[in-house]
């Protein structure tokens, strides 16, 4: 039960819980599974941190609000979160929902740790109170890129909806393969049945098609029909945004779903930490956890090294994010300021393209890393 509100923008001081606000996406249309992960990871860390002792005695609390996928119901939350007197903010996953949570952040001054979304353009400008863990799409996408022109393909088709995330990622293909003798296609997934991405597939000489859609709809049924088409039979699908990653995509379409490759956020190997980790996640989740979680977990560790090292006031948790050096479970965790961005990013998050073994959909085959 959350406490009586305090005045905007205090922190309490008298050995009461440091809290933190979690903006997770838990309901429709938010992507749930995602969102369960990211809580999991946010929610173990916390919970590791309290069994250390806490924030200098006092206990870390996460005041968890449901996103829904929704910009203005994020954006809401914060306001709500701030009059509560979080110390900073943490989590979500939906690229056009974390930049509405910037947004209100750096108006009240409220220090934000974005855990996962990877829009370049998290703000409109330059700020020093955003800070984010995943890498930027500009980055992952261009290795994404390399990947397809590594395995053999050039002619590439993207079935999208509209989105800000979708647009910059196919822009983002677009640019990156141009001037390497590769083409992007655009399929309007508002406008063709998976039945007419076919016959479009086959009419432009596509080699492979890039999911840039919702899941479970309409990624599911537009995996479904290309894998019965056989007109397409040596088509490659692929998936950049991580659909792929999580259980439901496997269970929703089983041998269908293997072999399509898509981007993810962890090292070749796990050290010590991220593997002691891994097995309590797991533990948590009933369920190997996605790269989303091991992201929560390095959101709260990163947090709370802050918090141990600079105190509660939030002015100065958001000049320290340079200053921040926190081993996670996937890498030692330094900001620094990225040309073309606005917000502190960690440049070293390492970024794979892996996809599931066709022969063993549960397992991950490693095709790239970048």
């Amino acid at each position: 039960m959350d406490t009586p509100p305090s005045a905007p923008g205090a922190v309490p001081t008298d050995g009461s819980a440091v809290r933190i606000g979690a903006l997770v996406p838990l309901t429709r249309p938010g992507w749930v599974a995602a969102g369960r992960h990211l809580l999991a990871g946010l929610e173990l860390a916390v919970r590791e941190v309290n069994d250390a002792g806490g924030i200098a005695g006092r206990p870390l609390e996460l005041v968890v609000r449901d996103t829904a996928a929704d910009p203005l119901r994020a954006a809401a939350a914060v306001d709500e979160l701030a009059h509560l007197g979080v110390a900073a903010l943490a989590g979500e996953y939906h690229s056009v929902v974390a930049r509405a949570v910037a947004a209100r952040a750096d108006a009240l001054g409220l220090p934000y740790l974005c855990s996962s979304a990877v829009l370049d353009a998290l703000t409109e400008q330059p700020t020093q109170w955003v800070a984010r863990l995943c890498p930027p799409q500009s980055r992952g996408w261009q290795i994404y890129a390399d990947f397809l022109l590594g395995a053999g393909h050039s002619r590439i088709a993207v079935a999208a909806q509209p989105s800000v995330y979708w647009a910059s990622g196919t822009r983002i293909l677009r640019d990156h393969l141009a001037p390497r003798g590769g083409t992007v296609s655009e399929l309007d997934m508002n406008a063709l049945t998976p039945a007419a991405v076919c016959d479009a597939l086959v009419d432009h000489r596509a080699t492979a098609l890039l999911l840039l859609v919702g899941h479970p709809e309409p990624a599911v049924p537009i995996v479904r029909t290309v894998r019965r088409d056989r007109r397409l039979t040596e088509i490659m699908i692929g998936a950049p945004a991580g659909q792929p990653e999580f259980a439901e995509w496997a269970t929703l379409l089983g041998e269908d779903g293997a072999g399509v490759p898509f981007l993810r956020y962890l090292p070749e190997r796990l050290c010590p930490l991220g593997a002691r980790v891994e097995a309590a996640l797991r533990e948590r989740l009933a369920e190997a956890p996605s790269f989303v979680a091991f992201e929560g977990y390095d959101t709260v560790a990163v947090l709370a090294e802050a918090l141990r090292t600079h105190g509660t006031d939030r002015a100065r948790i958001a000049e320290s994010w340079p200053r921040v050096a926190v081993e996670g479970t996937r890498g030692q965790i330094r900001f620094s300021r990225t040309p073309g961005l606005g917000v502190w990013q960690w440049a070293g998050t390492p970024v794979q393209v892996v996809d599931r073994d066709p022969a063993e959909p549960a397992r991950f085959r490693i095709r790239h890393t970048g």
